[in-house]
């Protein structure tokens, strides 16, 4: 890519990202982002499905904006939490609480909360110009695949996110397997079939994205936080000394740039994201110390290494959703069901129909980073006060607009009715230790899938043989087969349910 194309695309999403109305979105999702990731228990899938509706009513650009801003800013948010309470707002801080928590006890929280911001920003910094150097070869490589590469690459997807899903790989297939069943249920529009209604009018139509997701994220967590009982208990309501020594810099420079680029790899993983990047980068941190035993009692590399992986990833993410259409988590797929809400199809069209949406939320990125780290520290008062809300008060007004958005969509009680049903559906996949995100994968990929896999054998004129003719497409096929062979493999098997208890 040309520096002075690159310079060209950026200046375009300046102007798009700097007008009044997008810095607004921008700062209203990075405080949003920000008090979700204080607030334990209130994550950023559930409020991006919960604000789902509210987009309908916004411009395109600023409803993505809003809903990027959400994802890392909650990133920051996470962190005050997991450092002044022990308790993780954002499960990518969990490993946080380690050493945050104790440099807490020792009186040095305001220099572990600078290094967090300045750790997420520089990862924050670094990931954008990743995706803004990337994005624009991976879109022209993507526009060169056969609906026959597409595909495969969706399975080879699915396949990733099933074996980095927590718990057990049957379970995680299952779940596949239900999203792609909601994901064609309604009316086949090429042949005018029913498929998977029942006898019910309101899935003639299809499964709406939104019900499913606030549904499933969005009201499960509000039954299961109801049923969970945490203490918070405060080291300090008032935190000084936020500007970290020269000796903390030095001390936590190598841990940021290792953490930066391991979450900045692991962020495009399908089924990887932040908590992933989280845990890795503290795991390398504790391997390369001379000191690995000190770790957990207060080691500042064990704030910065996680704070900027998990924020390098949680941007990183966006790479294959922006370039390929393929959401690698459930937060992406959020955003693809806020690009679908505004008619936009996801993938490497994107950036050649609507360069300006492109370009303006990758920008946006970065100036809601700068917000983050210049308005989070100052406020990190008001920030710990939020803990002091009851969350049975929240969990009310939530659940209110929750169901006011939702009937908002086609003035409908059909749909609070699809939310009431997948919220209790969320919840018992919760208690069965099921993951949901890969049935919202699964959702979000079926249609696609089948619409690539008609295209491929309408062109190969009904032959399957194409899928394994056109190199790209093998080579996908390949790579899920062996990675689904090696999860069910006896010893690969037992080293990833170990690594996955260790998380938790």
């Amino acid at each position: 890519m040309e520096l002075s194309s690159l310079f060209d695309n950026l200046a375009l999403g300046f102007s798009v990202a700097l007008t009044l109305q997008n810095l607004f979105w921008c700062l209203v999702g990075a405080v949003v982002g920000t008090a979700i990731g204080v607030l334990p228990g209130v994550g950023p899938v559930a409020t991006m499905a919960l604000l789902l509706p509210v987009t309908y009513y916004l411009p395109a650009e600023g409803a993505l904006i809003m809903l990027a801003g959400i994802y890392y800013g909650a990133q920051y948010g996470g962190s005050t939490t997991a450092i002044l309470v022990n308790l993780p707002g954002e499960s990518s801080s969990v490993v946080t609480c380690l050493d945050g928590y104790a440099m807490a006890r020792q009186g040095r929280a305001g220099p572990a909360l600078a290094i967090a911001a300045i750790g997420s920003f520089f990862a924050g910094t670094v990931a954008t110009f990743l995706i803004a150097v990337a994005a624009p070869p991976l879109t022209v490589l993507a526009q060169q695949f056969a609906p026959a590469d597409y595909c495969s690459l969706m399975v080879l997807g699915l396949v990733t996110a099933v074996v980095m899903a927590h718990g057990s790989v049957i379970k995680a297939l299952g779940m596949i397997f239900l999203g792609l069943l909601l994901g064609i249920c309604g009316t086949d529009v090429n042949t005018g079939n029913l498929r998977f209604t029942f006898g019910v009018d309101i899935l003639y139509d299809g499964i709406n994205f939104v019900p499913i997701a606030m549904g499933v994220f969005g009201l499960n967590e509000i039954m299961a936080n109801l049923t969970n009982k945490q203490r918070r208990d405060l080291v300090s309501s008032k935190v000084s000394g936020l500007m970290p020594t020269v000796k903390d810099l030095k001390e936590s420079f190598g841990a940021m740039v290792r953490g930066t680029a391991l979450g900045s790899v692991l962020g495009i993983l399908p089924g990887g994201g932040a908590v992933l990047a989280s845990f890795s980068a503290y795991t390398l941190e504790k391997r390369i110390s001379k000191t690995p035993e000190k770790f957990g009692t207060g080691m500042i590399q064990g704030v910065a290494g996680p704070e900027s992986a998990n924020n390098a990833a949680a941007q990183t993410s966006f790479i294959p959703m922006l370039t390929l259409g393929i959401p690698s988590n459930a937060v992406m797929a959020m955003m693809v069901g806020g690009m679908m809400i505004h008619g936009i199809v996801p993938g490497p069209q994107v950036m050649t129909e609507k360069p300006g949406l492109f370009w303006g939320m990758i920008v946006s990125m970065w100036v809601g980073n700068l917000m983050l780290v210049v308005f989070n520290l100052p406020l990190v008062g008001i920030w710990v006060k939020m803990l002091m809300v009851p969350y049975r008060l929240l969990s009310i007004a939530i659940l209110f607009f929750c169901c006011i958005g939702v009937y908002s969509l086609n003035n409908s009680a059909d749909e609070v009715l699809l939310i009431a049903f997948f919220g209790v559906a969320g919840y018992l996949f919760v208690k069965l230790d099921c993951e949901p995100a890969p049935m919202l994968l699964g959702f979000i990929l079926g249609p696609l899938m089948e619409t690539y896999l008609r295209r491929a054998m309408l062109l190969s004129r009904g032959d399957p043989y194409v899928f394994v003719e056109r190199p790209l497409s093998l080579a996908f096929l390949i790579i899920a087969a062996v990675l689904l062979l090696m999860v069910i493999l006896p010893f690969i098997r037992r080293a990833r349910e170990k690594a996955f208890v260790e998380e938790g």
